[in-house]
């Protein structure tokens, strides 16, 4: 991982752009595209919601029971639908199988994969990292926080830049830990998936079944040629102009949620927050 350090909002900019030229120039069409997530605090890890939960390595098996116990409370109490196959000795069969996951049709995909996303965008621990093919709505997410009274802490906000694959190839070791991108085109997918330009990244490896990784891992190992990762540190200091530079694009919590509780929220930040910080 390369770490950039950003003087203000304007050099962020400037930076990023330049990371996009070099990036076309070296690379060309034969490049995946650069995707971003945003982070409040500069000394986070990549963890996934499932690793801050405490479950550092679980089985493809065990989550796979775990989403479908609460499936049926999902559709009682929810307009979603839990479209997933049935957990039985085959596929739990598949779960051990190492090859099984190299097909083109992996785990998780389809109904499976949109039934993830949804628990992901509504606060159930999961093992995708989410990104966005836009780095403003990852600068959105690093900075959304308010700050009152004292000085921004931390002193720095983070934007991740992740390029899959440079060269349009990725290689490894048969089972060790590997990143792979899912989406970002999902049937059914809750509308906050588009508004975000959502797309997403989950890390696995096989010791006598599939299991969930840590992307860190793997960003760590630094294999060449491929996961290259960059980190823009943006300081916090920076966050009214940043705010009020997505506001003025109809960046902010309620056109990337749409609820009622965002639309709230995005009427206290124009109507007292970007207005005092105007006085």
């Amino acid at each position: 991982m390369r770490e950039i350090k950003c003087s203000s909002w304007v050099d962020f900019e400037q930076k990023l752009k330049k990371l996009r030229q070099d990036m076309r120039e070296k690379y060309g069409n034969q490049s995946s595209s650069l995707l971003f997530r945003g982070q409040s605090n500069s000394t986070w890890q990549l963890e996934t919601t499932l690793e801050r939960h405490g479950q550092k390595r679980m089985s493809y098996r065990d989550f796979y029971q775990l989403i479908s116990r609460i499936g049926p409370a999902i559709e009682a109490f929810t307009s979603a639908k839990v479209n997933i196959p049935t957990y039985d000795r085959d596929l739990m069969m598949t779960f051990g199988d190492l090859e099984q996951f190299f097909e083109p049709d992996r785990f998780p995909t389809g109904p499976l994969l949109s039934y993830i996303v949804y628990l992901r965008h509504h606060g159930f621990p999961s093992p995708l990292l989410d990104w966005s093919f836009s780095p403003y709505v990852a600068v959105f997410f690093a900075f959304k926080e308010i700050s009152y009274g004292q000085p921004a802490n931390p002193p720095e906000r983070s934007i991740f830049v992740y390029c899959e694959t440079p060269e349009g190839v990725k290689g490894g070791a048969v089972g060790e830990p590997t990143i792979r991108s899912l989406g970002p085109y999902l049937r059914e997918a809750h509308p906050r998936h588009f508004r975000q330009q959502s797309t997403y990244t989950v890390c696995s490896g096989f010791e006598g079944q599939w299991h969930f990784d840590s992307h860190q891992h793997v960003f760590e190992c630094a294999r060449p040629g491929q996961d290259f990762l960059w980190k823009l540190d943006i300081p916090s200091t920076e966050q009214v102009e940043v705010l009020r530079t997505l506001n003025d694009y109809n960046l902010n919590a309620f056109s990337l949620f749409g609820s009622e509780e965002t639309l709230l929220e995005t009427m206290w930040l124009r109507e007292q927050v970007l207005r005092e910080r105007n006085a």
